[in-house]
């Protein structure tokens, strides 16, 4: 009997893998997203932060693939080379993007790794799909449990300071960008960690996102509450949070997600902004190496 299209789909891609591809998976009708697909061995997928596009990953992937990892990294729709529709980015619409990359890959035993806004999708992800096909996660500067400040949540951030940003945007997206990333990465008047050609560089993919999808994402992970679903995530996870980060503030987030999670790893970076990726690039590539062999 011949094989329906989605299998047939699956077994190509399969093939291709062995040498990596990169590609574009329709997740939902008129939405395709850019997917990069490198290595062989246990799957590990990669999730970038916002307003960022894959690209970001660009210090592990080959860490991570050179240890004989499959390396799955994609663009969130309305970021990098994805479908920039008008509407879907909450946080429901985007994990089941990612459900449906797992799908139509047919990943086993992966690993999840979610950066700063990446950590709500792989929250999500067991919330709503039950973690299929998943067997470890990590979350990376992220923006879980809940940031907004209300009632319940005396200590989050007041919605007048996202309002703010929101403004900024609207008036001088690239503006806004550019003193974005500084803060992102650390950069001050005594502090340099990451030279200027390359901020700029960070800058140039952040522009490259739907302006649309920039706001909504905003809104998306400033004011979703993930505290009832962090019980959830019911494999064993690594948290990662710089200690001086000024986006993602450690204290209402990563020290209250270790609290929350069953079976977690709680590592702090000392005098660490929220830019891991880059910043603390070798002590990130060899944490995630550790845990993902473990």
């Amino acid at each position: 009997m011949e094989m329906k299209n989605s299998e047939l789909r699956k077994k190509n891609i399969q093939d291709e893998t062995r040498t990596g591809i990169d590609m574009y998976i329709e997740t939902a009708p008129n939405v395709k997203l850019y997917v990069k697909d490198y290595g062989q061995g246990k799957p590990v997928i990669l999730i970038h932060g916002w307003p960022l596009s894959n690209e970001m990953w660009e210090y592990q992937i080959d860490t991570l693939v050179q240890n004989n990892f499959r390396v799955i990294a994609y663009d969130r729709r309305g970021f990098g080379k994805s479908s920039q529709p008008w509407d879907g980015y909450d946080y429901d619409t985007l994990t089941d993007d990612l459900a449906a990359i797992i799908e139509q890959l047919n990943l086993e035993e992966a690993a999840l790794v979610g950066f700063s806004m990446g950590g709500g999708e792989v929250v999500r992800y067991f919330s709503r799909h039950g973690g299929k096909g998943v067997s470890k996660a990590v979350l990376i500067s992220s923006v879980t449990p809940f940031q907004l400040q209300t009632d319940s949540n005396p200590n989050g951030v007041p919605q007048e300071k996202y309002d703010g940003m929101a403004e900024q945007i609207k008036a001088d997206r690239i503006g806004f960008l550019d003193n974005f990333g500084k803060t992102f990465f650390g950069v001050s008047f005594i502090s340099q960690p990451i030279s200027t050609p390359l901020l700029d560089y960070y800058r140039m993919l952040c522009s490259f996102a739907s302006p649309r999808a920039t706001l909504e994402c905003a809104k998306s992970f400033s004011s979703t509450d993930f505290r009832g679903e962090m019980a959830s995530v019911n494999v064993p996870t690594l948290i990662i949070h710089g200690d001086e980060d000024k986006t993602v503030p450690i204290e209402i987030t990563s020290e209250i997600a270790t609290k929350l999670i069953p079976d977690n790893k709680f590592i702090i970076y000392e005098g660490a902004p929220h830019g891991l990726f880059y910043i603390e690039k070798d002590k990130l590539n060899s944490d995630l190496i550790e845990f993902l062999n473990s």
